[in-house]
């Protein structure tokens, strides 16, 4: 397809959302409006570079909001539409999985029949260049044993509140193109990294629990498994998708880069140990502290991107020790970002510890 002119991203403000909305800022000619419920993760300073660029706009409000979305549908025309507004934690879906039921499942359906009403009344032109990307996560495919690789044609077998919601988005998005003829994409990542990353999710976590002199909680034995992708090279790869993928298709994007979890907080502690000394001079590893597992915990998780990089070229830029480096600088030089954070109702403290709803 060739360049459109205007893409609506929902959850813009989140991780990897404010991430593509800083990318396409930067490096292209889109115009750009950002939908963004600014619940507990979602945080318009992730969007510094965009703020005040004639380029962007930002609009509050909600995706389980019908009426607001297809009002807003209508007034900016875009011609994609990238849906990456989520809940996305497993521990908080373990602890309160309706919030999950009610975001993924419902507030998709909401963005799909909106999406789907605005698309069959644009002009012929536009309407075969619209785009639905719906961005989902490799959880929905459960667990891997120590071998083997998900991939476009894996069976769906959620395993947690959050990846069943995902999964059931993942669902109605392919139902809206066959039922429907809605021209949607579908990608499902890896656990992503990097700047202006929420600090209840692992990497972010650690880093801050080191520099605060905290213990560093690692689940059961830390041995379970992820593939790990720089969330700047996850953004090169939806633009890829939305730009030249095929309709209706799914696409994996992967890092290459498995590590256990123990191993992550290791390197984040080395790293810490070159760049920011603990004052009495001992290791970060040190505070490492190993606590009762999250309940069904899936042990391992890998991608086979390869469909990606044969169809659409794209492969990641970074590796995991380059990219670690890079975000473990970030977190450095950043503190008033994350410090703004931790003075909010959110403390770093354990989530998702429940064995019951």
């Amino acid at each position: 397809m060739t360049s459109p002119h205007t893409i609506l991203i929902t959850g813009g403000a989140g991780f990897i959302g404010s991430a593509l909305a800083r990318h396409l800022v930067a490096d292209s000619d889109y115009r750009v409006v950002v939908l963004d419920a600014l619940t507990y993760a979602g945080n318009k300073a992730s969007l510094p570079a965009a703020e005040g660029n004639n380029r962007f706009e930002f609009v509050h409000g909600n995706i389980c909001d019908r009426a607001l979305v297809a009002d807003l549908l209508a007034e900016v025309r875009p011609d994609v539409i990238t849906h990456l507004a989520a809940e996305s934690h497993v521990d908080r879906s373990i602890d309160g999985p309706g919030a999950f039921i009610e975001t993924n499942i419902v507030g998709t359906f909401s963005m799909l029949s909106a999406a789907t009403d605005y698309w069959r009344g644009m002009e012929e032109t536009r309407k075969a260049q619209f785009r639905f990307h719906h961005i989902s996560t490799d959880e929905v495919f459960g667990a891997l044993g120590p071998e083997g690789f998900f991939t476009e044609e894996t069976a769906y077998d959620p395993r947690s509140p959050y990846s069943a919601s995902k999964a059931g988005s993942d669902h109605l998005v392919s139902a809206w193109h066959h039922t429907y003829g809605l021209p949607t994409l579908v990608t499902n990542c890896s656990n992503n990294y990097g700047p202006y990353h929420f600090p209840e999710k692992l990497i972010p976590l650690m880093i801050i629990k080191c520099l605060s002199g905290e213990a560093l909680p690692v689940y059961g034995r830390g041995d379970n498994v992820r593939d790990w992708l720089f969330v700047d090279d996850h953004v090169r790869a939806l633009r890829a998708v939305f730009e030249r993928g095929k309709v209706g298709d799914s696409y994996m994007i992967g890092g290459n880069s498995e590590r256990t979890n123990l191993q992550v907080v290791e390197v984040i502690c080395d790293t810490l140990d070159q760049l920011r000394p603990r004052a009495d001079g001992r290791s970060y590893r040190e505070q490492i502290n190993f606590v009762a597992d999250r309940p069904g915990h899936d042990f391992r998780y890998a991608i086979d991107a390869g469909k990606l990089k044969r169809e659409l070229g794209w492969q990641p830029a970074e590796s995991f020790e380059t990219g670690i480096a890079a975000t473990i600088r970030w977190y450095l030089d950043n503190e008033g970002w994350w410090r703004d954070i931790l003075s909010g109702s959110y403390r770093g403290e354990r989530l998702g510890a429940a064995v019951s709803v």
